[in-house]
């Protein structure tokens, strides 16, 4: 059984910025990797500290807490420079990661496909490579634990050519799962099937969502993996459906976002996440029953904006209405044009989901 390590997470409160939602959203991911949270400190800062990230009586007091707390790991809410993790770990003398570290270590831990798993140590060994010789201390101690995963657990005196090296050969094997995913795509594209590609936040119900249509309206009965936990799964699904005119449809279920998430994740995954792209029309799930719907709403279609698919026509599907009400949510959604209330367990909801949908092809197909 994994042991559960006890962590401080630390974040800084910057001038017009909440870092609430953002904080726990970390509770969160902590979790996810197997962690629980004792306590969380939070400093206010006109600037981030170069040489800490925090400031230096700050860190003293970190130092403190966790000494007193005999916490096993420290979780910063932002990416540290490598040189602020060696400065840190120097004067806490504990695990210290960062909030890229951790979600690295969660996809390493969901990872099932061959091109998952390869997807995310090419990000580990791409974030890890400048931080080797701060991490080095706590790499080398028994049970390692969240952050250590995957690339982490290999020997210290891999060197950075040996890296090198492993990142050029995972490279190439990406290249050509992609040149084999381009040839499927272009298939896809010649029969004039749409598709429709369901984006969302991490734990928004996509894959719930995907499996409800599956089970009534397509010959297939292979379900996508789906469970109430962030990043469940990491692998681009697709899935045949047939409308009720009769169309036949190609549904897409892509990973979830997160805030703040990881810039070589995105890189490593940019040609899984690009699916998004070559889609008809997009389904943008929302939690409606999530508190922090603003930063989640957001962040996704930020991330659609990034990858260049915000031209796509997109229903924006306001799921788990069975957890909430349409007069709780207090969100506004002026900017959501196209919208549906639903719960994904609810079989009259996706019915009107699908008819929402093929309205949407039809109009987008004339």
């Amino acid at each position: 059984m994994e042991n559960i390590e006890k962590t401080l997470i630390v974040g800084v409160e910057l001038p017009s910025e909440d870092i609430e939602d953002s904080l726990d959203e970390l509770k969160e991911l902590v979790k996810a990797a197997g962690g629980e949270v004792l306590a969380s400190v939070v400093q206010k800062r006109e600037r981030i500290d170069s040489k800490y990230y925090i400031g230096k009586g700050k860190v003293d007091e970190i130092k403190d807490i966790s000494d007193k707390m005999d916490v096993d790991l420290i979780v910063f809410n932002n990416e540290l420079s490598p040189a602020q993790l060696r400065n840190l770990e120097d004067v806490i003398n504990k695990k210290i990661i960062d909030r890229t570290t951790l979600i690295l270590d969660i996809f390493s831990k969901r990872a099932i496909s061959k091109e998952g798993k390869l997807q995310v140590e090419l990000a580990q060994l791409k974030y890890f490579m400048p931080r080797l010789t701060g991490m080095r201390d706590y790499l080398s101690r028994e049970g390692g634990g969240i952050g250590t995963r995957g690339p982490g657990e290999q020997k210290l005196e891999t060197d950075r050519r040996h890296i090198q090296k492993k990142i050029n050969n995972i490279e190439l094997k990406l290249e050509q799962i992609e040149r084999e995913r381009e040839l499927k795509r272009k298939k896809r594209t010649s029969s004039n099937i749409p598709v429709v590609a369901l984006v969302g936040y991490t734990n928004s119900g996509k894959s719930t969502i995907l499996n409800q249509i599956i089970r009534k309206h397509s010959s297939t009965d292979k379900k996508v993996y789906s469970e109430d936990m962030l990043f469940a799964t990491l692998d681009t699904a697709h899935r045949k459906a047939k409308l009720a005119n009769g169309m036949e449809v190609i549904f897409v279920d892509t990973v979830g976002f997160v805030s703040k998430l990881p810039t070589k994740l995105v890189e490593a995954f940019k040609s899984t996440l690009e699916e998004i792209k070559y889609a008809d029309l997009l389904i943008h799930v929302i939690d409606s029953s999530n508190k922090n719907i603003d930063l989640q709403v957001k962040t996704t279609l930020d991330i659609i904006k990034e990858l260049g698919a915000n031209q796509i026509p997109m229903i924006n599907v306001l799921n788990k209405i069975d957890k909430t009400s349409k007069t709780e949510l207090v969100f506004n959604m002026n900017n959501l044009d196209d919208r549906i209330f639903i719960s994904a367990l609810d079989d009259n909801d996706i019915d009107n989901l699908l008819e929402r949908i093929q309205e949407k092809l039809t109009s987008i197909k004339k």
